[in-house]
């Protein structure tokens, strides 16, 4: 007996129209933009959170990286349910959970509450991003499909900066609370665009789904981050450090035991004998966890060290944007004359030239200047490297698996921006930490204390001084700028590193893709 044709809402249908095209890709991009913003926005609002909240600086880390960590850790399980459940129910369901976890976070009243609905709103994350690249790598013809990755990857990128400057217009003009605004308004409109253009297509799977897989996946994620996260700021040597580290690991290596021994895993591990597959995802991890840790660190000196409002510093990430967005759109073009491994390398290779400016240059005295020439080197780097990095993941796998690439690429992305906000973010915490401590000998505790915890408290602590002090105020800053640097440096040695592996890994043809992997 002949196999049952695939329905309306089981194929993948190529969509011809150019017209409904660009509806489908504007359709999936607001919704990118919803989930991107939410994940740069509190960026710009750092140091009112710290005081408003009373938090530490890591506690502050935690309000950005908690979304983060739940979308890394959820996207794979959620993007298989989206495939077998089908794909416009899933984002229409995302975005609705991720617009009510954005109202609760607006008019959150204590940490918990705010830590509680930031991690809700990465559930609703986890279960809107892959749906966004499956549709357009599914749909698209494959002529097409690079400018529609390119345009894509231009959201994902230089969306999230421009996201943050429409975040800094409310925050300076209302409040902090008001720039979940944007993030609800983005939802709204995503939801109204996917109800009347997307196509409604899923993956009918006669296997049963990996539940255990997914759990392992979730506990690996969220162990090693939380790991990356306190392992810096606290000590390696701290109980609950080091449990998270062995959770973080054991739950690895299960996971890739238990895949490999599975007839439909959540992610077959033999596909990554790919050397495009291996290649685009170690560059979306390292580029992607270096941009995030960037603007975790970024604002703070723009705002606090140089003293200018979030609008203004984020006005002064715009030629970041602008240059991340454009090259993002050129990338395509320069793959079909140089060849994708090569646009990858010189995209890295531009964005560690930007790390060794950004920590060389940087003082407080040098002002926004100091730190120009690698905002700029960083912009054009990453969007060149990003565009061939996911076409090397989505080419790499067949039509009928664009779900399990997409879900593979965001995994990736979001599981490094975690990773370079925990880990650039707590290299900055321990480095401000050990310039200021010798700087607070003396200082009484309601002073020390504070300016313990991050540059933000330094600061309003001496700002409610009766005769408030300078002196520890400038200290402050330049601690920070002491961390700043360490945390520099070690953006420069994961780029390097990535470079040298896209420079010297050998030149073999791939294995052909796998016939029965990732079936999911």
């Amino acid at each position: 007996m002949s196999p049952t044709p695939p329905t309306a809402e089981q194929a993948d249908p190529i969509i011809d129209d150019p017209r409904q095209r660009r509806a489908v890709l504007v359709a999936v991009c607001v919704a990118l933009m919803a989930v991107i913003a939410s994940v740069t926005g509190l960026n710009v609002a750092q140091p009112e959170l710290a005081v408003d909240f009373d938090a530490s600086q890591s506690e502050v880390l935690w309000f950005i990286n908690l979304y983060t960590l739940s979308l890394a850790a959820l996207l794979l399980p959620l993007g298989a349910l989206g495939d077998r459940w089908g794909r416009k129910p899933m984002l229409l369901a995302g975005l609705t959970l991720f617009g009510l976890a954005n109202a609760s976070s607006a008019v959150a009243t204590s940490t918990e509450m705010m830590l509680a609905s930031r991690f809700v709103a990465g559930v609703g994350a986890a279960m809107i991003m892959p749906v966004t690249l499956a549709v357009i790598t599914s749909t698209f013809p494959e002529e097409e499909r690079a400018k529609g990755i390119g345009a894509w990857t231009a959201v994902g990128g230089g969306g999230g900066l421009l996201g943050m400057y429409l975040s800094a217009v409310l925050v300076d003009v209302a409040s902090w609370r008001w720039l979940f605004a944007l993030p609800i308004v983005l939802v709204v409109v995503a939801a109204a665009m996917t109800i009347r253009s997307v196509p409604s297509t899923r993956e009918p799977s006669e296997h049963r789904f990996d539940t255990l897989g997914s759990v392992a996946s979730m506990l690996a994620v969220l162990g090693l981050v939380y790991a990356l996260h306190e392992g810096p700021v606290n000590g390696w040597d701290e109980p609950a450090t080091l449990a998270a580290l062995v959770i973080g690991a054991a739950a690895t290596l299960g996971f890739a035991r238990w895949e490999l021994r599975q007839h439909a895993p959540l992610l077959d591990i033999r596909l990554f004998r790919d050397r495009r597959l291996a290649t685009g995802s170690l560059s979306i991890l390292v580029v992607f966890g270096v941009q995030a840790g960037i603007l975790v660190v970024l604002f703070p000196f723009l705002q606090v060290v140089l003293g200018w409002s979030a609008l203004h510093a984020t006005a002064g990430m715009l030629p970041m944007a602008v240059l991340m967005m454009a090259s993002s759109v050129l990338a395509p073009r320069v793959a079909q004359h140089a060849g994708s491994r090569r646009t990858m390398a010189l995209g890295v290779g531009v964005v560690t030239l930007g790390l060794v400016l950004m920590a060389t240059l940087v003082s407080v005295d040098g002002g926004y200047l100091s730190v120009l020439p690698g905002i700029l080197s960083l912009g054009f780097g990453m969007g060149l490297a990003m565009t061939p990095s996911t076409e090397a993941i989505t080419s790499s796998l067949s039509q009928n698996r664009q779900g399990l690439a997409s879900a593979l690429n965001d995994v990736t992305r979001e599981f490094g921006t975690a990773i370079g906000v925990a880990l650039l973010g707590a290299v900055l915490t321990a480095g401000y930490r050990n310039a200021i401590e010798p700087q607070l000998v003396g200082a009484p505790d309601d002073v020390a204390r504070p300016a313990r915890e991050g540059l933000a408290n330094a600061v309003a602590a001496a700002s409610d001084l009766d005769d408030p002090s300078d002196a520890l105020i400038n200290a402050a800053r330049q601690s920070f700028v002491d961390g700043w640097q360490h945390a520099m440096w070690a953006g420069v040695a994961a780029m390097v590193a990535l470079l040298l592996f896209i420079v010297l890994r050998p030149e073999r043809p791939d294995r052909p893709d796998l016939d029965t992997a990732g079936t999911r």
